[in-house]
């Protein structure tokens, strides 16, 4: 393991931002620590950079006891999310700056900026200044740079957070071909569900200063840990005693028997290829509003339209959680109405 955090608590005053976290980070892969703001993501990426010390706990980086050591002598690459660029110096100066920090010879240092900017696609940018880029060129920029002393860990504390959406997917395309490319061990924090289930090779879910699940993307979607889990990495939704995904619930529009609950579609959204329907169940063993998806053709098929009757079940081999509580608003549908 490249990164092993053991035991691991931080408090800033009375907040518990971390409380006794232990997680191994493999070595080459990508991790991604996810989860809500406040969470404990970013303080655990401060903790293994040195930005921050564990009031208990070690930190291992490649084998090295590194809980005591300054940031500066752990040979870990940091990027923020607002850049932290040298607003007077060159893309190239930028890229630079750490190599001329440990009076790397001249030429070496040319030569591994030239390499990194063209790695970045960047190398016809060399001498503007930051501030003739776009945010999604400084943060290529701001990559190279702690790229440029060879890191053995690079960390990203939410590095498309201030990007807009269509430049952050972008981006994060980018950033999974380059890591294919140096597989550096690299940690991102993000609270984006699909960034880290389209980026990562595994995903640390944090939830109040403590760990819920570790595991591959798949595995995490498909095999949740808790209704947590389960809610904040996809959208769920309550069909009697359990959480489940809304396009593994099936839907028809004849009675087929006992398995399936009875209900009365509210509202339908149309959202691109799939329509989303919001269905209130009334039956003896559980009454709620229930989310459903459905492609276009399915919902034209079946007549989703408000006050039409349906009856619902979970899809035969389909992953659910059992769960005494609805979901809280924010892991609903935001649903309006739409003419199918």
């Amino acid at each position: 393991m490249s990164i092993i955090v053991k035991n691991i608590s931080k408090r800033f005053g009375s907040f518990v931002a971390l409380d006794d976290v232990s997680v191994s980070l493999p070595t080459g892969q990508l991790t991604a620590l996810l989860g809500p703001s406040g969470g404990g993501k970013s303080t655990l990426l401060r903790i293994i950079a040195g930005l921050e010390r564990p009031d208990s706990g070690s930190i291992e980086i490649e084998g090295t006891n590194a809980t005591n050591l300054p940031a500066r002598k752990r040979n870990v690459g940091f990027v923020f999310q607002h850049y932290a660029a040298f607003k007077h110096m060159s893309v190239a100066r930028n890229v630079a700056f750490g190599l001329d920090i440990r009076k790397t010879p001249k030429e070496a240092t040319a030569a591994r900026v030239d390499e990194l900017l063209r790695l970045v696609h960047l190398e016809q940018f060399a001498h503007r200044l930051p501030s003739q880029l776009s945010g999604g060129q400084r943060q290529r920029m701001a990559l190279a740079r702690a790229l440029a002393v060879q890191p053995s860990v690079l960390l990203l504390d939410e590095p498309f957070g201030a990007l807009d959406a269509k430049v952050r997917k972008e981006l994060r395309e980018w950033l999974r071909r380059l890591h294919d490319e140096i597989p550096v061990t690299t940690v991102f924090v993000t609270h984006d569900q699909e960034e880290a289930l389209e980026v990562a090779d595994e995903i640390v879910v944090i939830n109040e200063g403590r760990v819920e699940q570790v595991g591959a993307p798949d595995t995490l979607y498909d095999e949740p840990a808790n209704e947590f889990v389960t809610g904040f990495l996809g959208p769920a939704t309550r069909l009697g005693g359990e959480l489940v995904r809304p396009h593994d619930i099936e839907v028809l529009s004849h009675d087929p028997g006992s398995e399936f609950l009875p209900g009365t579609v509210m509202r339908a959204t149309r959202v691109g290829f799939e329509v989303r329907s919001d269905v209130l169940v009334e039956s003896d063993d559980f009454t709620g509003v229930v989310q459903c998806v459905a492609t276009r053709a399915e919902a034209r098929s079946l007549k989703l339209d408000s006050g039409a009757q349906v009856w619902l079940r979970k899809a035969p081999g389909s992953t659910s959680v059992a769960t005494d509580a609805p979901l809280s608003a924010p892991n609903e549908f935001p649903f309006a109405n739409y003419t199918i």
